[in-house]
């Protein structure tokens, strides 16, 4: 089993990182190299933005370590107020999940894929000091990309949602609290 530590990404780190994006695979999922900066440059600007319904409080970006001190994977994301289902053809929230909440995204070495690195990272963030407010975390995977789905399955997350969303994405979420909250239509 993958054991990994999460630390802060730095500008240090982006060359381990940046080469991941480069994967054929990984580009067309999250994009190209660009990827990793644009995570650096929102973990550190002051952001006091509504997003799709949510208050963004603020956004953290992580490199996962192996054993060795190796880079092994990338995840990120931003936490906002409470977690809202979006509706992007009206353009509006259909339901709201209170509970401060985490949209995370992350990327695997491609060297390392299927050797567990994917669960130890997600259970990595939520097990983070940084995030011990969030009691809600959410995974949006494309349908297809059923090795991201197993191995969020594998860290604990649960499907959230039935269908995939208008951007083609399936929600995962991982809930930490003592029960699973409903959704209350409209805000």
């Amino acid at each position: 089993m993958a054991t990994v530590r999460l630390v802060p990404l730095t500008p240090e780190l982006l060359p381990a990182v940046q080469p991941w994006f480069e994967h054929p695979e990984v580009r067309r999922r999250l994009g190209g190299p660009e990827w990793p900066v644009r995570e650096f440059a929102l973990r550190t600007a002051d952001r006091r933005e509504t997003f799709r319904g949510m208050s963004v409080l603020r956004a953290h970006s992580f490199v996962a370590l192996d054993d060795a001190g190796a880079a092994v994977a990338h995840i990120g994301g931003d936490v906002y107020d409470r977690w809202a289902v979006w509706d992007p053809a009206r353009e509006e929230v259909l339901a709201v999940h209170p509970g401060r909440a985490m949209g995370a995204a992350y990327v695997v070495d491609p060297a390392r894929w299927g050797r567990g690195v994917g669960r130890a990272t997600l259970r990595a963030l939520v097990d983070a000091p940084e995030v011990a407010d969030v009691v809600q975390f959410l995974l949006g995977i494309e349908e297809d990309n059923a090795a991201s789905r197993a191995a969020a399955a594998a860290a604990g997350f649960t499907r959230f949602t039935g269908e995939p969303d208008a951007e083609g994405m399936v929600y995962l979420r991982l809930y930490r609290g003592s029960s699973v909250p409903g959704g209350t239509l409209r805000p």
